[in-house]
């Protein structure tokens, strides 16, 4: 059914985009964990106006389908950017902009609303009480945050923080829309030369699972060795 030699001719070929994929994955999601983090507080907190922004955005980003984001990001960023840089006297070029910035700022964008939902539901699973014995242990605020709280919180978070690193691997399959040459779009060029398009797939679909199967138990042991020092 499949040709050997075809098989080992994708799989090269598809594996030179992993390192490029694996590194905008990794830092969509470091990006949108922290500012997903950033709203959660401002949620928690209540800040008056920015919690309303939040919620807004939220929201907005969690309705828009991600291409559409990418699409209106790659249409839209660079003007933005150059409407902003224009009123600040910067001389600056925003059209030049690499795609693969435009592909970054828009899923950070979009995966940043489901960050939020996460960190959000892993500090309301923290037990208050804990926070009041603390304080009546003389703990400030800050201490009290670092040493027992985001311990808590961060155990809790570990198993929907790795689904989401999963989900921008997938979202990045989008990217070949504007041209940013990921796996699936690697796995589509390669079928493109020799028409062997199940081969290439399959290699793609390969990679995709490797990826997955590294995450979940990367994510299970930091949660295990989390959970007895907790």
């Amino acid at each position: 059914m499949f040709d050997f030699d075809v098989l080992v001719f994708d799989f090269w070929s598809i594996l030179g985009a992993v390192p490029v994929t694996l590194l905008m994955a990794v830092t969509i999601f470091v990006l949108s964990t922290l500012l997903g983090g950033l709203f959660a507080f401002i949620e928690h907190r209540r800040v008056p106006l920015l919690l309303q922004f939040v919620v807004a955005y939220k929201i907005a980003f969690k309705g828009m389908p991600m291409v559409v984001v990418i699409f209106l990001a790659y249409y839209g960023l660079p003007n933005a950017l150059d409407f902003v840089a224009h009123k600040f006297g910067i001389a600056v070029n925003a059209h030049s902009l690499p795609n693969w910035v435009i592909i970054i700022v828009a899923l950070t964008a979009c995966v940043s609303a489901f960050q939020a939902e996460v960190w959000k539901g892993a500090v309301n699973a923290f037990d208050t009480g804990q926070s009041d014995a603390a304080a009546s242990l003389g703990y400030s605020n800050h201490q009290m945050f670092r040493r027992v709280m985001f311990p808590q919180i961060i155990v809790t978070a570990i198993p929907d923080l790795a689904n989401s690193f999963m989900v921008v691997m997938k979202a990045l399959s989008l990217a070949f829309a504007i041209g940013v040459v990921e796996i699936f779009a690697q796995a589509q060029l390669t079928a493109a030369l020799n028409f062997y398009y199940l081969e290439a797939f399959l290699i793609a679909v390969v990679f995709y699972m490797f990826i997955a199967y590294v995450v979940t138990k990367v994510a299970d042991k930091i949660e295990a060795r989390l959970r007895v020092r907790t």
